[in-house]
């Protein structure tokens, strides 16, 4: 990537600003259309532009599911760690102790399944919302043909 191509791609990214507190082992970032960009053949103006930026009702939403995952992937974390140790403490004690560890970390994989599925429900739904509401540029009647 040449220079002029990799500023090019800085200037489409822009962090949102939010007011939850950042979690300090994810970092978001979100890529936007520009002025000039093409999203599947269609011109992006600079009205559509601003309402792609940020909405700042969906990355609360997004920065609360994320917690939320990030939560439970730390614990399932310490869980294997846990794992690891009685496995290789080799103790008959310590073996009977990882079913029930394994069993909550699959319970967990489960929880997170669920929560990524929210996640993407919500997001399709704040997105038709948008989309109805006149902020999409598809309810601007923006076309390839016009």
């Amino acid at each position: 990537m040449d220079a002029d191509a990799a500023a090019a791609n800085n200037r489409r990214r822009r962090r949102c600003p939010s007011s939850a507190k950042a979690n300090p082992s994810t970092v978001t970032t979100a890529t936007t259309a520009r002025a000039g960009d093409s999203l599947k053949g269609s011109p992006v103006d600079v009205e559509d532009e601003e309402a792609l930026e940020c909405d700042p009702e969906v990355w609360e939403m997004f920065n609360k599911n994320f917690r939320q995952v990030q939560t439970v992937l730390d614990r399932n974390r310490s869980l294997i760690r846990q794992v690891n140790d009685n496995h290789q403490s080799k103790s008959a004690n310590n073996m009977v102790k990882n079913v029930a560890l394994i069993h909550e970390i699959n319970q967990n994989i489960s929880k997170v399944v669920s929560l990524y599925s929210d996640l993407s429900t919500d997001f399709s739904s704040a997105f038709h919302q948008r989309e109805t509401s006149g902020t999409g540029s598809a309810s601007k009647g923006s076309s390839p043909e016009s």
